[in-house]
């Protein structure tokens, strides 16, 4: 027993040797650029087939191939790839969405370049580097281990390493070249990932798509690690490795003998899985696809193309039409991420295990093998399959309730591998399993117009989610989480909802696909390809559901040849080039239309045609008294701005009186940051029909403040009260409902949406549901006219500021919580915003402004108070406090 012990410990070893080299590379590449290196496999793969080429094809040394794969080719991919790929995006701003799509287009194109090359077929006469011994494996890891270390620890390098990974922006002030020490981070990733794949590749299958995927899946060693800590990585990693090779020892009995046997072989996707979704600091940064493609128009005449080239097959094709039903199977499939990804802006890189479960579920209910139920025709178990996999949805959806980013793309991605490991690829639940067609449509003819059909129903569901109050409230979630909480949209309701109907959406097109191929084939709905059709959904314009549908047909017809892997190699390269052109081929090809066309004679921003628009209009004719309001849909006629008696009314229409009105007040309140006192002890009241100004020095805790009144930040201590309700633990889409209604420092618009979509967000999630509310706030704020159209992201920053504030008025609020709001603002605009405010706290509502502009305040404020260190030191009239202060700053 001691000797099997001993000799699984090896094992065990070995696994966990390579496995060590994966996280020490995703460990210095992250610490180096920030960037998780999805490709990471993808290069061990290409790698492993160099060396191959080079001593099995061609006959040399293996020193010789070794040295130009590992100490040549390797690095050079890492230094290409952060030269080309990731240092444009890094100078473009970064945006993580756009850094993950890229590093996910690296990936699918090396794939499909190597299945190009060396085909698909797997091999296993991969020459060997380093002995099976698992001690020369062992040590090469450690040695690297402690290298870098070393060099991280005790060199100039280093430091600059750290300088960077800490602040990227002041290390460039000091001197450091941030770029030749990513490209070094990538030159030394991409080396482990060559070395991990050279070692791997004899002792596993050698093909495009296997070994990237066993490779991504040790990614949960660096995710364990933090993506810092080396040794946590090589000792995760051990360890893991060691364990699984001890689990081959049990052979239970019964029911528990597959599930056994199923960890036993894939505990690192367990380990992913318990990292993914126990960690979920990692990557945090909103990683929103934040991509122009809502806002690019589809060209004239494109979905008359998309339907003709949809029923040609029917038209001009044989009987035969293998390769066409594929199309509007995969692209329902790819319509889940268009709701999920495009519209949700939420990242799935899981979409492919819901596919398959979608088939798995429609073969087994159509078998009579589903446990509890009987048999059921195709069409029956199809419909009753989608059913069952839309609450599944909630695998990846509750995740992303408390994620986003790059945490959220790990947990999809974990939940993705982990049902194909452990449902799709086992033979318990699909050996002798297959699927038919419905009764009436088994000719391929019959059954391509059944799928057009299914495939017309769910663009309607689409189409349905994307559009009205719930496709603005996503499009809210997608730009602006925190902007769309404070909205008073249900940002985890919504987030489940988008999950549940990707879901089903995946789950009908899976069905479909495994009908069409008439089997359930597990390989169809790989991780890998998950990846592959989440990239070509967002390259092709995520929020387009014309864009889904040529991804589909893309996808399927360049692989439909002889060989594979050209589908994969030509959305790789424009997955490459997405921090190019974001919105996808319509933005490309406008873009370049742009600069080929003749310059013409300059024309009006949408502002200065507002204002010509006014200037004829008063020239004409005096202003009428009196219009009636316009339906919500409808832009209403240009005119003067507001008049005061119009202003007085209030957005939301309430009278002058505050009787009745619910106060805001906090009662010896403390908020605190790892250990760190922010708030106090502050006792504050917000009353109804007055303006409530805190000021004080930076660090003084008014945002703290502030973030506690509008439900962002959880005080440790003491109450947030309205009237005679505790809020203190209420979410800020909660409070928003009730009524108290916040703006940002930081601009909180939605840019894919209109400036009226906008408000009609705050209007729809408000307390009181108006249907005049919308056109009201607009018009006081002076956003009607050809303005109410324009998209957000075309606007100035004073008119952007000017459409948040109202969007919160749209709600008809009762409290208005207003921070910095005069930031960005001229003269002219401070000032009418002044007149506005003062007129809203005339009509009854509470208002609390957090401002740095003295002159502001002492113009606007009835009551001030002055924090210092997280407490309220003075509070009074405007000119009292303020000459108060100016008289110790004078004694001082």
């Amino acid at each position: 027993m001691s000797s099997l012990t001993y000799d699984l410990t090896l094992a065990g070893l070995s696994v966990g040797s390579a496995a060590a080299l994966t996280g020490i590379g995703l460990v210095v590449t992250y610490r180096a650029t920030g960037v998780l290196n999805f490709a990471h496999g993808a290069i061990a793969m290409v790698c492993a087939y160099v060396l191959r080429q080079c001593v099995v094809e061609w006959g040399w040394p293996l020193w010789a191939g070794a040295a130009v794969t590992l100490l040549v080719l390797a690095p050079a991919l890492g230094v290409l790839l952060e030269r080309f790929v990731f240092r444009p995006l890094s100078v473009l701003g970064g945006d993580p969405a756009q850094t993950l799509v890229a590093s996910l287009g690296v990936f699918v194109l090396l794939v499909g370049g190597a299945a190009l090359l060396w085909g698909q077929g797997a091999r296993d006469d991969a020459p060997e580097l380093v002995s099976a011994d698992p001690w020369g494996q062992l040590a090469v890891a450690l040695v690297l281990a402690a290298g870098v270390g070393a060099v991280i620890r005790r060199t100039r390098f280093g430091r600059e390493l750290r300088a960077v990974v800490d602040d990227r922006g002041l290390a460039v002030l000091g001197g450091i070249d941030a770029d030749r020490v990513a490209a070094a981070g990538w030159a030394f990733g991409s080396f482990t990932a060559g070395l991990t794949g050279v070692l791997l590749a004899p002792y596993v299958r050698l093909d495009p798509y296997g070994l990237p995927l066993l490779v991504m899946e040790v990614v949960a060693v660096a995710v364990a690690a933090r993506m810092r800590s080396l040794p946590v990585a090589v000792l995760v990693a051990l360890a893991v490795g060691v364990a699984q090779s001890q689990l081959t020892r049990l052979h239970p009995s019964g029911w528990g003998e597959p599930l056994l046997q199923a960890v036993g072989a894939n505990l690192f996707v367990v380990a992913l899985l318990i990292a993914a979704l126990a960690l979920p600091r990692i990557g945090t940064r909103d990683a929103l696809p934040r991509t122009a493609s809502a806002r690019v128009p589809t060209p004239q005449g494109a979905w008359i193309v998309a339907v003709v080239l949809f029923l040609l097959p029917l038209g001009f094709a044989g009987s035969d039409l293998h390769t066409s039903v594929q199309v509007p199977a995969l692209g329902v499939v790819l319509l889940s991420l268009v709701v999920v990804t495009g519209r949700g802006g939420q990242i799935s890189l899981g979409q492919a295990a819901y596919a398959g479960l979608g088939a798995l579920f429609t073969a087994l209910l159509a078998a009579g093998r589903f446990p509890g139920l009987p048999r059921l025709p195709e069409l029956a178990a199809l419909a009753l399959a989608v059913v069952l996999v839309a609450p599944l949805g909630l695998l990846t959806g509750w995740p992303a309730i408390t994620r986003r980013g790059l945490a959220l793309a790990l947990a999809t991605f974990a939940v993705g591998v982990g049902v194909s490991r452990f449902v799709l690829a086992q033979p318990y639940a699909t050996s002798g399993l297959s699927l038919g067609r419905p009764e009436g449509f088994d000719g391929d003819r019959a059954y391509y117009v059944l799928e057009l059909a299914l495939l017309a129903l769910a663009l309607l569901a689409t189409h349905a989610l994307r559009r009205g109050r719930a496709g603005r409230a996503l499009a809210a979630l997608r730009d602006h989480e925190a902007g769309a909480s404070a909205a008073g949209v249900r940002v985890p309701a919504l987030k489940l909802l988008a999950f549940v109907a990707g879901a089903a959406l995946a789950a009908l097109g899976g069905g479909m696909l495994g009908m069409g191929l008439r089997a359930f084939d597990p390989t169809a709905y790989d991780p890998v390809r998950g990846l592959l059709w989440f990239a070509a959904v967002v390259v092709l314009g995520a929020d387009s559901t014309l864009g889904a549908l040529g991804a589909a047909a893309l996808l399927v017809g360049l692989d439909a040849g002889a060989r594979g892997g050209v589908a994969a190699a030509l959305i790789g390269v424009l997955a490459v080039l997405v921090g190019r052109f974001p919105g996808g081929p319509y933005e490309a090809v406008r873009a370049v239309a742009g600069r080929l066309r003749p310059t013409g004679p300059a024309a009006l921003t949408p502002l200065g045609a507002e204002v010509r628009q006014r200037l004829h209009t008063s020239l004409r004719a005096p202003a009428p008294t009196s219009e009636p309001a316009p339906a919500d849909g409808a832009p209403p006629p240009p005119g003067p701005p507001a008049p005061d008696h119009e202003i007085r009314t209030g957005a939301g229409g309430n009278t002058t009186q505050t009787e009745g009105r619910a106060v805001l007040t906090t009662h010896d309140l403390h908020a605190r940051y790892d250990g760190f006192t922010a708030v106090a002890g502050v006792d504050l009241t917000v009353p109804p029909g007055r303006i409530t100004a805190i000021i004080g020095p930076n660090g003084a805790g008014k945002s703290t403040l502030f973030h506690c009144l509008a439900g962002t930040v959880r005080p440790s201590q003491g109450q947030v009260r309205y009237g005679d309700r505790d809020i203190t633990h209420l979410s800020p889409h909660a409070r928003t409902r009730l009524g108290i209604v916040r703006t940002f420092q930081q601009l909180a618009v939605f840019p894919t949406l209109t400036v009226a979509e906008n408000v009609r967000v705050g209007a729809e999630q408000g307390p009181i549901k108006d249907p005049t509310s919308v056109h009201r706030a607009l018009r006081l704020l002076h956003l009607d006219g050809p303005l109410r159209n324009a998209p957000a992201a075309d606007l100035p920053t004073g008119t952007l500021r000017r459409v948040e504030l109202a969007r919160a008025l749209a709600g008809s609020p009762s409290v208005l919580l207003l921070d910095e709001p005069a930031a960005g603002l001229d003269t002219a605009e401070v000032t009418a915003l002044a007149r506005v405010l003062r007129a809203l706290a005339a009509d009854g509502t509470a208002l609390l402004v957090v401002e740095h502009d003295l002159d502001l305040v002492a113009d606007l404020a009835d009551v001030v108070h002055v924090m210092t260190a997280g407490r309220i030191i003075a509070s009074g009239p405007p000119a009292h406090v303020l000459a108060t202060l100016d008289a110790r700053e004078t004694a001082v």
